[in-house]
């Protein structure tokens, strides 16, 4: 069985992937591993697991725009999520989106969706997201 839902588009782009879902913010400055993909905050509920090509599903991203810096330079090694969802707007992630695309174009998918629809999602489904802010999310 499969929900479809819409957001608001922060930046556009086309991506599947399992998720990875926490309801806690991530600090990709010391939270983020950006040569592995990993997850290495070990406070976080995600400790441990590598973000590279799921769709990460975070409410916000934690912290100060280092942020940005870290999320960048995965995007350079390839190891970023490939696409992001959140539960609210954040610029640190968009900047670091907007930069990718400018400096490698490779910009991530940035989606924002409310409250309600990001409660729905779960670790392990998987999910396209589609040009416009579709998101098909089915069971696996």
């Amino acid at each position: 069985m499969g929900d479809v839902m819409h957001g608001r588009v922060l930046v556009e782009g086309v991506a599947s992937g399992p998720l990875l879902v926490s309801d806690t913010p991530l600090s990709f400055w010391g939270g983020f591993c950006q040569s592995t993909g990993e997850i290495i905050d070990r406070r976080h509920p995600l400790s441990g697991q590598i973000a590279t090509g799921c769709i990460l599903a975070i409410p916000a991203s934690r912290g100060s725009s280092t942020t940005t810096a870290v999320l960048l330079e995965a995007v350079r090694r390839s190891t970023a999520p490939s696409a992001l969802i959140v539960n609210q707007v954040d610029t640190f992630l968009v900047l670091a989106s907007i930069v990718a695309d400018e400096l490698y174009q490779k910009p991530i998918p940035v989606l924002a969706v409310d409250t309600k629809e990001f409660q729905l999602l779960k670790s392990g489904q998987y999910a396209m997201l589609k040009q416009g802010g579709e998101l098909s999310v089915k069971d696996r």
